[in-house]
């Protein structure tokens, strides 16, 4: 039986990252484990020199991270609004 490469690790856990987040009902949650997911798959895609994997995955960890940003400061600028 042969052994899985740290490398193929990483790339499972990444997919699990992926596949968990999609079952999320709270949007943060879901952006949050896409986003570890596709930020480990960036280290996979450059570790074995897939620069399609790591390039499309950091674009779309990008568009997790601005997401999260603009949500968090949505909720921030309410909190501050409901205390005036």
């Amino acid at each position: 039986m042969e052994m899985i490469s740290a490398t193929e690790w990483l790339g499972y856990i990444a997919s699990g990252f992926i596949a968990v987040s999609f079952m999320m009902k709270d949007i943060i949650y879901l952006r949050l484990l896409n986003f570890t997911g596709c930020s480990l798959f960036v280290i996979y895609g450059c570790y074995i020199s897939a620069w399609p994997v790591a390039g499309m995955n950091a674009f779309v960890a990008c568009i997790n991270l601005y997401h999260m940003i603009k949500i968090y400061r949505e909720r921030s600028n309410t909190l501050t609004a409901t205390k005036e």
